[in-house]
C-alpha cells in the first residue's frame, strides 16, 4: 500500500479504503478513488496514514476482502495506529450489503472504537443530523439495489442468450468444446480454458469435444439402455479401465448418472437449472423455469437413445421411491418381525430384500424408533389410557395436540416405548422432547409377551435432557428403580397436592 501525507501539518489522522468492483470494467478505478479522496483529505487538512484497497471485489459481503478486514480487525478493533476518521469514496465502495444493516453495522463498529466514517462524495455530517442519517440510509438502498438490478439484468440476458440455443457462460461439460461463433454465426473457432468472446455481437455455442470423451459418452449410454447395466456397474468397467471421469477422478454413481440425465448430450441447451446470486445459497429450480432450446448443436447422443435412458430413470425412481417410503419401509420390517418373532439390524442386514438399518435410522431417527413404529396402535393405546388417568387425577387438564397442560403450570409428553431385544436381555429406548413447548417428557415402558402392560413412569425434564437419547434395561447401572412412584405420587410432587384427586 502507498502511504500518503499533506504537505501541510494535519489536525487529523484517518486510514482511507477504495474497492474496485468485479464488474467494473475501469482498471484504474483504485487510482481514481483515491486521488478524490486525498482531494477531500488535503482540503480538510486530514493526514492518511494508510490506505487499503481491494480490486476486482464483489461488495455483496466482505468474503475475499482482505484490505477490507485488515483495516477493521488491525486498524479499527485492533487500533495499530491512533487515527480519528475511516476515508471512502462513497457507500457502494463501502459495500452492496444486500442487508442494509450490515453497511450500517460496519459503520458503527468503527463509531464504537472511536472512528468515524466519513463518505467524501457526502462529506461530514453532524452526529445527531437527522438529515445526513437519512441520506445514508438512502445511500445504503441504492447500492444494494444497485446489484439487485444488474442481476436482473444478467440474468435476462444470459436467459435471452440461452433461449437462441446458446452458451451463456461456464466451462464445457465433458466431452464437449465451446465454439466461438461470429455476427454471421459462422464458426471462428475453439475456445480454451479462460478464454472468452471479445466483440459483443460474437455468439458462443457446443460441439462435440475430444474424440475419447465423446465415446465415454456413447458408452455410458449404450451400457445403460441397451445392456442393463445400473449408473454403478458403469462406474466400475470405467474405473478398471482406467478411464477418468470428468473431474479427473474415478468415476461414481453420481458422476455417471449426471451424465445419463444431462440433456446437452442430445443436443438440448439448458439453462437456470440452479440459481445463486447475490452471495446467496445455491437452489435447484423447479422443471418449469428451466430455458430449453431443442437441436441448438450438435448432439453426441442420439436424442432417441436419450429418451430412452430418460424412461429407464423414471421406472428406477419409482420403484426407489416405493421401496424408500415410511409405509413400504415399515411393511418390510413388520415382515421380518412376524417371521423371526424380533427384529435386530443382523437379520435386517441379512435380507437381501431390506433396506439398510442406517436408511431406517435416517428416516426414523433411530433404529429402534423404527420398531416402535411397528406398534403405534399399541403405543397411541396406552398414551390414551395414561392420558385419561392423569385427567382423573388433576381436574386441570387439557389436551393440545399431542401433548398435555396441568394447571396452566406445567407441559407433559407421554412416551410409551415397547422394549427392543438387546441380547439376552430387553432395552427401552426414550426420546425426550425438546420443544420449547414441552416442559417434561413421561416415560412409560410397557411389557413385552403381547400385554404390553405399563411397568412404571420416567419423569425427564426438558432443561436437564439436552436432547440426549436415554436407554434403560435391566442392567442399567444406574439401577433405576421403574417403581419409585405411583402415577399420582409424581403429579403430586410435580403440581403440589392441592388439585390432585384421590383414587
Amino acid at each position: 500500500m502507498d502511504w500518503f501525507n499533506t504537505s501541510k501539518a494535519s489536525k487529523w489522522r484517518a486510514v482511507a479504503y477504495y474497492r474496485h468492483s468485479a464488474q467494473d470494467r475501469q482498471e484504474n478505478s483504485v487510482e481514481i478513488q483515491q486521488d478524490q479522496v486525498r482531494q477531500f483529505a488535503s482540503e480538510h487538512e486530514i493526514e492518511i496514514i494508510r490506505e487499503f484497497a481491494d480490486r476486482g471485489k464483489s461488495g455483496l459481503s466482505t468474503e475475499g476482502r482482505d484490505g477490507f478486514n485488515e483495516m477493521i480487525s488491525d486498524y479499527v478493533e485492533g487500533e495499530k495506529e491512533a487515527f480519528e476518521f475511516v476515508l471512502v469514496l462513497d457507500v457502494s465502495r463501502w459495500g452492496r450489503y444486500q442487508d442494509t444493516d450490515l453497511s450500517a453495522y460496519y459503520t458503527g463498529l468503527c463509531a464504537k472504537h472511536g472512528k468515524q466514517v466519513v463518505f467524501t462524495s457526502i462529506g461530514f455530517g453532524e452526529q445527531n443530523d437527522l438529515l445526513h442519517g437519512l441520506h445514508l440510509s438512502i445511500e445504503r438502498y441504492r447500492a444494494a439495489s444497485y446489484s439487485r438490478e444488474l442481476s436482473t439484468k444478467v440474468f435476462k440476458g444470459c436467459a435471452k442468450i440461452a433461449s437462441q440455443g446458446f452458451r451463456a457462460g461456464g466451462m464445457p461439460p465433458y466431452g464437449f468444446h465451446r465454439l466461438l461463433l461470429d455476427e454471421q454465426r459462422n464458426p471462428v473457432q475453439i475456445l480454451e480454458r479462460g478464454q472468452r468472446k471479445s466483440i459483443q455481437n460474437q455468439r458462443v455455442t457446443l460441439t462435440p469435444g475430444a474424440e475419447d470423451e465423446v465415446a465415454v459418452v456413447q458408452r455410458i449410454f449404450k451400457e445403460f439402455v441397451e445392456w442393463g447395466y445400473s449408473p454403478s456397474q458403469i462406474a466400475l468397467t470405467l474405473n478398471k479401465q482406467n478411464i477418468p471421469s470428468p473431474g479427473g477422478c474415478q468415476w461414481s454413481h453420481a458422476s455417471v448418472r449426471s451424465v445419463l440425465e444431462n440433456e446437452l448430450y442430445a443436443g438440448t441447451m439448458v439453462y437456470n437449472r440452479t440459481t445463486q446470486r447475490l452471495k446467496s445459497a445455491s437452489h435447484h429450480n423447479p422443471k418449469e423455469e428451466w430455458i430449453r432450446a431443442e437441436n441448438a448443436f450438435p448432439a453426441i447422443v442420439d436424442p432417441g437413445l436419450f429418451s430412452k435412458a430418460q424412461a429407464v430413470i423414471a421406472v428406477a425412481e419409482e420403484a426407489r421411491r416405493i421401496k424408500y417410503s415410511a409405509e413400504d419401509m415399515l411393511e418390510r420390517l413388520r415382515h421380518i418381525y412376524e417371521q423371526y418373532g424380533t427384529v435386530r439390524t443382523s437379520l435386517v442386514a441379512a435380507d437381501k430384500e431390506m433396506v439398510s438399518a442406517a436408511t431406517y435410522a435416517k428416516r426414523f431417527k433411530t433404529f429402534t424408533g423404527a420398531y416402535q413404529h411397528l406398534f403405534a396402535e399399541v403405543i397411541d393405546s396406552r398414551r390414551a389410557e395414561v392420558t385419561q388417568t392423569i385427567k382423573q387425577l388433576v381436574r386441570e387438564t387439557e389436551e393440545y395436540g399431542d401433548f398435555i397442560v396441568l394447571r396452566n403450570y406445567v407441559s407433559i409428553r407421554i412416551q410409551p416405548v415397547i422394549p427392543y431385544p438387546h441380547g439376552y436381555e430387553e432395552e427401552w429406548t426414550f426420546m425426550p422432547d425438546v420443544s420449547p413447548e414441552i416442559d417434561i417428557t413421561i416415560g412409560v415402558p410397557l411389557s413385552n409377551g403381547g400385554k404390553y402392560d405399563v411397568l412404571g413412569y420416567l419423569f425427564f425434564p426438558r432443561l436437564m435432557m439436552g436432547g440426549h437419547k436415554i436407554k434403560v434395561s435391566t442392567t442399567t447401572s444406574e439401577k433405576l428403580d421403574l417403581h419409585a412412584y405411583t402415577l399420582s405420587q409424581a403429579l403430586e410432587k410435580l403440581i403440589g397436592l392441592e388439585g390432585i384427586v384421590s383414587c
